[in-house]
């Protein structure tokens, strides 16, 4: 099914062999045997039989190509688990590792057998436990025919095709199954709302739900320049992809049908799935946690990680067995006490040189002990009483190290666990607008903003986070706080189709300028955190009108400011002005 209206496309490279484990068009079987590591990894545990370029036709006639990992032996018929996204779909996973990341994400050599396809299981795991990994390139990528999309419906109806493809193979039991984090995570929304019959389970790790509200315009605000960096790097393909950056110019920056496109319908996914989430991630905690809402199979479960995505999916045996467990049960019918596996589990950063607390068994989410309160803005301090102040704190909304700050200090260990939210009375003298963002810092005893490592401390080399250099110290490997934004024009709200009371839906359906001088209440949507704190350490509400995010990658340094605002923002407290943050205190 095509984009509802007209798609703009942009260039990109033709595939090279030898890039991103590009190696031509094979159309050919190899098996590679056992004790063999034929990719300067670990050692292969069996022999995998590996179809290269398998011809898969979807409704429109276009042909993708998919990569085939499975036992040799035809004896017994097994189930498949795809890999869906536009990365290319053989031996890159160890390749942007080394590419993208500082310390490997905290891998030990050979963790990896060299198989993987970035972001996706190592099929040497699962070949071992009787199953078919299927990599796939998807439309328009490598040799696939058609043009590269991303998301929506076309992508979604490609999935369905191709699942009924590959369960209609004649070594394939009929039982398919989808595992993968980010893209390949968020493509698992898009292919299971079509409910392909031969879908019988899901595994999206890390998948954000919403490419206009949580990736490219996340509260009205364009944010195109991460994703137009990773495309140029890892996307190839002869046909070009579509320009998301030209798509946003031409609605103006709200949403219409091509964007509302790129939001799937979870509430029609009604199979077993298998959540994971976590607080660092920039683009898909809430995603992850909307899913986990809005699946509407009580067959679903949500882990939320301490680690940063890749880190969780590779490097952690436990949850690769937890995996294997749950496509064991769902995909192959074992009776393995799957279903006693605890449906929310928590896990709690504690920052500085303490790893997180994990695997926390909770009852629901938000947690039950959860209380949502309002904190009052003062004069740089946060209360949870009106402290009857009024004033005004300002900062250079054009400055990256300007904002304003606001503290709140515990006075006996804490918790905060859950979705908090700030609302904000705001003005501008220099603008009819206002890009506004904020973040929630951890400060210690002595008021310094600490840090938490998105891996186990023992998996690098640096014993603390001062040691780390700069050039490694990006947001894949260290986590500041959750973060929120809002542009003041897209304030509207639509209570009906908020996933939570703290995190607000916007329709983005017009903009509402504000006259410059007025104040505006603005209500902006937190991700979501589970923070501890001992007493005397603090949470710092910092408002600012640059991203507070710590770049990803070298290459967007600079790139990444906000070049609309203008001038001074006020944050206008107390009196007629009740600005506020709700902080979901844990309590016991």
């Amino acid at each position: 099914m095509p984009a509802p209206c007209q798609v703009a496309q942009k260039p990109i490279d033709p595939p090279e062999i030898g890039r991103n484990g590009y190696q031509g068009f094979l159309k050919k079987f190899e098996i590679l045997k056992k004790g063999i590591a034929p990719f300067n990894s670990r050692k292969l545990p069996c022999d995998i039989l590996v179809e290269h370029d398998v011809g898969l036709k979807m409704r429109d006639g276009v042909t993708i190509y998919v990569d085939i990992y499975r036992p040799p032996s035809d004896a017994e018929k097994v189930p498949a688990i795809f890999s869906w996204s536009p990365f290319g779909k053989k031996l890159n996973g160890i390749k942007f590792l080394e590419m993208m990341t500082p310390y490997d994400m905290g891998l030990e050599p050979n963790t990896l057998s060299g198989l993987e396809k970035f972001e996706a299981i190592d099929p040497a795991d699962f070949v071992l436990r009787g199953y078919a990994v299927i990599n796939a390139d998807t439309r328009g990528v490598g040799d696939s025919e058609g043009m590269c999309v991303i998301m929506g419906s076309q992508e979604g109806e490609d999935g369905y095709d191709a699942v009924e493809a590959v369960a209609a193979l004649p070594w394939c039991n009929g039982q398919i199954g989808m595992a993968g984090n980010s893209h390949l995570a968020i493509a698992q929304w898009f292919i299971a709302q079509h409910q392909p019959p031969s879908l019988k389970a899901i595994a999206p790790w890390e998948g954000c739900g919403d490419l206009f509200r949580e990736q490219f315009l996340r509260g009205g605000i364009y944010a195109g320049n991460f994703f137009d960096h990773i495309s140029k790097k890892m996307i190839q393909g002869r046909q070009g992809m579509e320009s998301f950056r030209e798509m946003w110019k031409r609605s103006g920056g709200v949403a219409n049908p091509y964007w509302e496109d790129k939001r799937p319908d979870i509430t029609k996914i009604n199979i077993p799935t298998y959540i994971t989430a976590s607080f660092s991630s920039a683009l898909h905690t809430m995603g992850s946690i909307r899913g986990y809402f809005d699946v509407t199979t009580p067959q679903k479960w949500i882990r939320f990680s301490p680690y940063q995505e890749w880190h969780d999916i590779w490097a952690v045996p436990k949850y690769t067995q937890e995996l294997l467990s749950f496509f064991d049960r769902y995909l192959k019918g074992i009776n393995n006490d799957w279903e006693s596996t605890p449906h929310v589990r928590m896990t709690t950063l504690r920052f500085g040189s303490q790893d997180a607390i994990v695997d926390e068994v909770l009852e629901s989410y938000p947690p039950p002990q959860t209380v949502d309160k309002a904190v009052h803005l003062g004069n740089g301090t946060m209360s949870l009483t009106p402290t009857g102040d009024t004033g005004i704190l300002t900062y250079d909304s054009e400055q990256t190290t300007s904002s304003a700050r606001f503290t709140y200090t515990f006075d006996q260990k804490s918790r905060l666990c859950g979705i908090p939210k700030a609302v904000l009375y705001m003005s501008c003298d220099s603008r009819d607008d206002l890009d506004v963002y904020v973040v929630l810092r951890k400060l210690d005893k002595h008021g310094n903003p600490i840090l938490a490592l998105n891996v186990p401390w023992v998996s690098i080399p640096p014993n603390s986070i001062e040691e780390i250099p700069p050039e490694k110290a990006t947001d894949l490997l260290l986590y500041m706080g959750p973060v929120g934004m809002l542009r003041a024009s897209h304030r509207e709200i639509d209570p009906s189709r908020s996933m939570h009371p703290n995190y607000p839906f916007h329709p983005h359906a017009r903009t509402e300028p504000v006259p410059a001088g007025q104040v505006v209440k603005m209500e902006i949507g937190i991700f979501a955190m589970s923070v501890e704190y001992e007493a005397g350490e603090s949470v710092q509400l910092q408002v600012s009108g640059q991203t507070p995010q710590i770049h990803s990658f070298k290459e967007l340094e600079g790139r990444l400011g906000n070049e609309d605002n203008r001038g001074e923002h006020k944050v206008h407290f107390g009196g007629e002005h009740p600005s506020h943050v709700i902080l979901p205190f844990f309590e016991v």
